[in-house]
């Protein structure tokens, strides 16, 4: 499975971005069937979960430090999930990283997830 995220940039604090992950067409199958998430990490930190979401897109979990400001989406006949970011803030400084689940639904376990895409860099500046 290919996962190709895009989305990321620099942002003032409070501003909002919105990240893609699209899977190759080969791999749609595999894609749509499985829940999806989305990971972060920061330097010297360890990789923690962020958001997911069920392979019908009906059922969401999210962390804690992020409820509220984050909403996670897909769209399964573009094979893509996309995380809608707002009231970004420093501390939201990370490269993200989008994950296929290996069932139907989504995980805040890193070892749930099967595929990992590249990252993308979100920065917010103070």
């Amino acid at each position: 499975v290919q996962l190709q995220a895009s989305g990321g940039g620099l942002v003032q604090a409070g501003g909002s971005l919105r990240l893609s992950c699209a899977a190759s067409a080969r791999t749609a199958r595999t894609v749509s069937n499985n829940g999806l998430g989305w990971f972060r990490q920061s330097p010297g930190k360890e990789r923690e979960f962020v958001v997911g979401v069920n392979w019908k897109g009906q059922s969401t979990m999210y962390a804690d430090s992020v409820k509220g400001r984050f909403t996670i989406s897909r769209d399964n006949t573009k094979n893509t999930v996309y995380l809608q970011m707002d009231s970004l803030e420093p501390e939201d400084t990370a490269i993200y990283y989008c994950a296929v689940s290996r069932t139907p639904y989504a995980s805040p376990r890193l070892d749930s997830y099967s595929y990992w895409g590249q990252g993308t860099l979100v920065t917010v500046s103070s």
